[in-house]
């Protein structure tokens, strides 16, 4: 990545500057506070790039953007194992048994398959792997990775189906596209995340990474370190399960950072920062704020609903509804949030499917 390695660099050696030097009870709040501005100055930056001079931005940067967003997951989430104590740092006095007592924390942040896509993996399950590594080695994860590559390769030939279906369909960017048009388009972009998951999670488990245990049947799990089932999140019948499904280490790692930590609005506070964490292009702040509404609203319908679906058909019939709901709502959130141009916004806000926000909103309000 050439000049834009030191967007990476720069953040890792003040965290372990910051891990050397800093109380365990003030260490979370100084590097949450100077990895965000870090991160921020340079979301700002690309948004100068591509809004005010409408310049392209470069690839590097954006990748190196991706990187950085992945080591502000690593990097906050060890500080706030520090301040909890959950881990615990072995400082000497001498100054080669300090260092040494550092290159886990190094390690942790510079470990490249997280730096390629995630998932994020706990600090210490990390530094128990590298322990045990030639004491207790995992097994092998050659029998699981053909199966998961193979599920990566059907979803990419998925999305070829869908996208040439998308090329082929009737579409003037003059006009309203269709709601199967929108919803295909959220699909495919949708996909681009399962497979992207799915690959990250072979490249960990390539390295030994995400063995959780063996089955009854004496089969090896390698089911510990996923962001994500494509076909359990898409069968999700309401909005606040898909949130929780989606992306899901990263859905923890906001819960406990944001969520559990706010004694007001926290839902709202959470999809309001992950906003600012992804940026803060209008339409990711239009899309973030539009789920954290839709999520309220679902828990206000769901109380409201549940204890009046007393037979078997209402129960399906609420549930086949709930599905349809859900795909609508997170359609809208994906089209909204990937498509950060305000001109392509508005043309999607004259479409049918831009209503259902609003129905959330209603369903907030009146319910």
């Amino acid at each position: 990545m050439g000049p834009y390695s030191m967007l990476l660099f720069f953040p890792s050696i003040l965290f372990v500057l910051l891990v050397c030097f800093m109380k365990p009870v003030y260490i979370h709040y100084w590097i949450f506070g100077l990895q965000m501005c870090w991160q921020t100055l340079w979301h700002f930056y690309m948004q100068y790039q591509q809004i005010w001079l409408q310049e392209p931005a470069d690839s590097r940067l954006v990748l190196a953007m991706s990187a950085l967003m992945l080591l502000s997951q690593r990097v906050t989430s060890v500080s706030m194992d520090l301040q909890e104590g959950k881990i615990i740092r072995h400082f000497r006095k001498s100054y080669q048994s300090h260092v040494v007592s550092l290159v886990p924390f190094m390690s942790y942040t510079l470990y490249f398959p997280a730096l390629l896509g995630g998932p994020l993996c706990p600090f210490n399950t990390y530094v128990i792997f590298l322990e045990q590594m030639t004491v207790n080695p995992p097994p092998s994860p050659l029998v699981i990775l053909p199966w998961k590559m193979l599920h990566a390769l059907l979803l990419i030939i998925l999305k070829s189906l869908l996208t040439s279906f998308l090329k082929s369909s009737m579409f003037i960017l003059s006009s309203s596209p269709s709601t199967l048009w929108i919803w295909t388009f959220s699909l495919v972009l949708r996909l681009n995340y399962y497979i992207h998951w799915k690959l990250s999670e072979c490249v960990n488990n390539a390295a030994g990474l995400g063995f959780d245990g063996y089955s009854s049947t004496g089969a090896a799990l390698w089911n510990g370190l996923s962001d994500g089932d494509a076909f359990e999140i898409e069968t999700s019948s309401s909005i606040s399960s898909f949130a929780r499904l989606w992306n899901r280490t990263t859905a923890a790692w906001l819960r406990r950072l944001v969520f559990q930590k706010c004694n007001r609005m926290p839902v709202l506070m959470t999809f309001s920062f992950t906003a600012l964490w992804h940026g803060l292009y209008p339409g990711q702040l239009a899309g973030f704020l539009g789920w954290a509404v839709a999520v309220l609203g679902d828990y206000k319908l769901h109380k409201h609903l549940s204890p009046r679906l007393t037979t078997t058909w209402k129960k399906c019939t609420y549930t086949c509804l709930s599905w349809l709901y859900t795909q609508a709502i997170i359609t809208c959130v994906v089209v909204t949030t990937e498509l950060q141009s305000l001109e392509v916004l508005r043309l999607f806000f004259t479409t049918h499917i831009a209503l259902f926000p609003l129905v959330s909103i209603l369903i907030l309000f009146i319910s």
